[in-house]
């Protein structure tokens, strides 16, 4: 039985051999036109993998939504201004001194610069560094969505390296404000700005630190460190979370080479905020002052002054007639409290002598020759230093 049935199977392999050998032979496009439908097939379902794919979620690890929900608010700033270029070529010769004298007139030429900024609100308002628009005759600013506008400076503050401008255009997207207070080391952080002027770019790095300060940038330091590549043309750009929310202004960067190495330092949106307010409010921030020179509590400054703690700053100085001199404030007394907040350090009393408001009374809480004494200070305003020519 099983021999008839292995005979059977033989004879129908041989028959089904013969008719594949004939019809290749005589009709060939019957075969090629049956493989072209079953490539037809397999392209097809390709197709609707392809199509599909655009609704499968966004890959875990991506920050898609943070760029694509912050960059739009992201500007790039031109600024530029007439310099003088120095003596005139002819200044010595004696004809031309003749008709001109020592009045000679001088060559000018215009010098250009380029930054980033943030707008903050649907009023037009943007924030951007200082240094970006020092001195600038002419600033404007380009949008991500290719609209640019001359700007104004609503006013500045040098001492954080913050300035406010506003332009004048409709449908602006301004960026959602963050809290710089509930960041951390380790936070995932983008930076977004025009590098070295070659476009708006997103470059992706963590928090390495918070509250640096005594980094010799600014008078008031509270940088956000990161090591989000941060280049010239950054300065003035956002710093957002991973929602896409503003943490930070990018200032400056530590480099040897003019190139960033990993360490990139923001202005936070905490400094951010109180600044701009007196800005659009007032036209300028308005700061307390006592006029004190004070220095950090060192161990061998403790020592050797017989000091039981560090925390505090020691006055080493006192403004002759100034609100403290007036107080009775003297050299080598240690301030330790600033009405009922302690004192840190050096930094944090700037802060929280910058935070009262003129022409009050606070008391200032002291160590005198290791006795504790209170005295009653009329804060003053502080002046805006002038720069240097």
């Amino acid at each position: 039985m099983m021999r008839r049935l292995w005979l059977l199977f033989a004879q129908t392999v041989t028959v089904g051999l013969a008719l594949w050998f004939i019809v290749t032979s005589l009709k060939p496009e019957w075969v090629r036109q049956s493989f072209n439908s079953s490539k037809n097939i397999s392209f097809s379902s390709s197709a609707t993998l392809k199509e599909s794919s655009k609704a499968l979620p966004i890959a875990q690890g991506s920050y898609r939504n943070a760029a694509q929900r912050s960059m739009p608010s992201v500007v790039s700033i031109g600024s530029s201004k007439d310099e003088t270029a120095g003596a005139h070529p002819l200044q010595n010769d004696p004809f031309f001194k003749k008709f001109f004298g020592d009045q000679l007139p001088q060559r000018s030429e215009r010098s250009a610069s380029s930054g980033s900024g943030v707008i903050v609100s649907p009023e037009g308002h943007i924030i951007t560094n200082f240094h970006v628009i020092e001195g600038a005759d002419n600033i404007t600013v380009a949008l991500a969505d290719g609209r640019t506008a001359k700007a104004a400076v609503v006013g500045t503050d040098p001492e954080t390296d913050l300035a406010v401008l506003q332009i004048n255009l409709e449908k602006l997207p301004a960026i959602t404000l963050g809290h710089s207070e509930n960041a951390n080391v380790g936070d995932i952080v983008l930076a977004i700005g025009n590098p070295f002027g070659v476009g708006q770019t997103v470059t992706m790095g963590i928090i390495s630190a918070m509250g640096r300060n005594s980094v010799g940038i600014n008078t008031y330091e509270n940088f956000i460190q990161t090591d989000a590549a941060v280049n010239p043309g950054n300065s003035g750009g956002a710093l957002v979370d991973v929602d896409g929310n503003l943490l930070g202004i990018n200032s400056a960067i530590y480099s040897r080479n003019g190139g960033s190495l990993g360490i990139g330092f923001a202005i936070p949106v905490s400094t951010i905020k109180s600044v701009m307010e007196e800005i659009i409010t007032k036209g300028e921030v308005v700061r307390g002052w006592i006029g004190v020179d004070p220095q950090d509590i060192t161990p061998e400054m403790a020592e050797s002054f017989n000091i039981k703690q560090i925390k505090g700053t020691i006055i080493a100085g006192v403004v002759r007639n100034g609100p403290a001199f007036q107080a009775g404030m003297k050299p080598g007394d240690i301030l330790t409290h600033i009405g009922k907040d302690p004192i840190q350090n050096r930094t944090d009393m700037f802060y929280q002598i910058a935070k009262l408001k003129p022409a009050t009374k606070v008391p200032f809480k002291l160590l005198r020759e290791g006795k504790e004494i209170t005295v009653e200070v009329v804060v003053g305003k502080r002046e805006i230093p002038k720069p240097e020519k």
